[in-house]
């Protein structure tokens, strides 16, 4: 019973990370990316466990799964930190633009 119930639930997360997938793909903006890799980065984090109680060694795959899930999440801060810094300065550059054409006027 346990392995049956484990299966199902790998095989719905794996369903449920494909529209994930297209947002990671086809995202208006590039935080929109970030947070659709971090969301199957944690699908994958419970994937883990969850694989964890089909070989009787969740132990194991639970100490997996938290170092899995914890680069992820500093990945994911830095990233939109860069992100973050890099719109930024494109901003602060358009604004320089900006006030020297007005002061040119």
């Amino acid at each position: 019973m346990t392995e049956w119930f484990a299966i199902t639930m790998g095989a719905s997360l794996l369903v449920f990370m494909i529209p994930i997938i297209y947002r990671i793909f086809k995202g208006p903006t590039g935080f929109d990316r970030i947070l659709g890799v971090n969301v199957i980065g944690t699908k994958t984090a419970v994937l883990l466990v969850i694989i964890g109680t089909l070989y009787e060694r969740v132990e194991m795959f639970v100490d997996f799964a938290l170092t899995y899930a914890l680069l992820n999440f500093v990945a994911a801060i830095v990233v939109s930190r860069y992100l973050n810094r890099t719109v930024s300065l494109k901003e602060m550059e358009a604004r320089e633009k900006r006030d020297r054409a007005v002061k040119a006027r």
